[in-house]
C-alpha cells in the first residue's frame, strides 16, 4: 500500500512538472505570436527604435488581478542582443514576470499584450541583474508609433524601456509606471529542462535557441537585424 502511494505521488508531482514545463513553452510560443501580430499592423513599433532597442521584453495576455486594487501580472520572454556590448545578433529568450502596480486604463478586466524595448544596456544590465521598479530603477516612457516617432526620436531615447500594449487590436504606448519586471527562473527552468538564470542564458553565449523560442527571435532578427543605436557603433 505504501509503496502504491509512494508512486502514485511521484507521477502526480511528474505530471505537475511536465504541466509547468508545457506551460511556459506555450507561453514562449505566444511570445512570438504576438511579436509578429504586433509588427504586422500598418501603425506599430517604429522600425527606427526596434533598431536601437538592446532587449526586447514580450508579455501576451498580461492580466488585471481583481484581488489587488490598480494590480497586474504577467509572465512572458525577453530577448537580447548577443555580445558584450549587445551588438550582435538576437540571443536566446529569458523569461520574466510583471508585476504590481496598474498598467494602465486599457488593461480594464480584458488580457492585454504588452512588449517592452529596453533602449540602452544600463537599462539592460540591471533587468538582468534583479528585480527592477519602471519609473524608479528604470525610466521608462510610453513608446511612440508609426510616423510619431519621427519629430520626438530623441526625447523618447532618454527612457530606457519604452512600453506598448494591444488590446483588441487596439495598439498604443502605455506607461507602465511603479511596475516591476523581475527574471522568472523557475519558468526558464521549465523551457529549457534545467535550473538557469536570465543572466547565465543571455550573457553566458552557450545557451541555444529552444525551438519554441525560434519564431520570437526569427521576428526580431527579420525585423530589426543589426544594432543601429550610436552606443553599439561606437563600441
Amino acid at each position: 500500500m505504501f509503496r502504491k502511494l509512494t508512486l502514485g505521488v511521484c507521477i502526480l508531482f511528474a505530471a505537475l512538472s511536465l504541466y509547468a514545463a508545457n506551460k511556459e513553452q506555450r507561453r514562449l510560443e505566444n511570445s512570438g505570436t504576438v511579436m509578429q501580430e504586433v509588427m504586422g499592423v500598418p501603425d506599430n513599433i517604429p522600425r527606427e527604435l526596434l533598431g536601437k532597442a538592446e532587449c526586447v521584453i514580450v508579455f501576451p495576455s498580461v492580466m488585471k488581478a481583481a484581488f489587488v486594487v490598480g494590480g497586474s501580472y504577467g509572465r512572458g520572454a525577453m530577448v537580447c542582443r548577443t555580445g558584450e556590448h549587445f551588438n550582435g545578433s538576437w540571443g536566446s529568450p529569458a523569461m520574466y514576470a510583471l508585476e504590481g502596480a496598474s498598467v494602465g486604463f486599457q488593461l480594464g478586466g480584458q488580457a492585454t499584450d504588452l512588449v517592452l524595448l529596453v533602449m540602452n544596456e544600463k537599462g539592460a544590465s540591471s533587468i538582468l541583474s534583479s528585480k527592477v521598479k519602471i519609473g524608479a530603477d528604470a525610466s521608462a516612457a510610453a513608446g511612440p508609433k508609426g510616423r510619431d516617432a519621427s519629430a520626438h526620436t530623441d526625447a523618447y531615447m532618454r527612457a530606457e524601456i519604452l512600453s506598448y500594449s494591444r488590446t483588441r487590436g487596439l495598439f498604443a504606448g502605455i506607461s507602465l509606471e511603479g511596475s516591476t519586471l523581475r527574471p522568472d527562473d523557475d519558468a526558464s527552468a521549465g523551457v529549457y529542462g534545467r535550473k538557469i538564470t536570465a543572466k547565465e542564458i543571455v550573457l553566458g553565449g552557450k545557451v541555444s535557441v529552444p525551438a519554441n523560442g525560434r519564431h520570437l527571435v526569427r521576428v526580431l532578427q527579420k525585423n530589426a537585424p543589426h544594432n543601429d543605436s550610436k552606443q553599439a557603433s561606437s563600441r
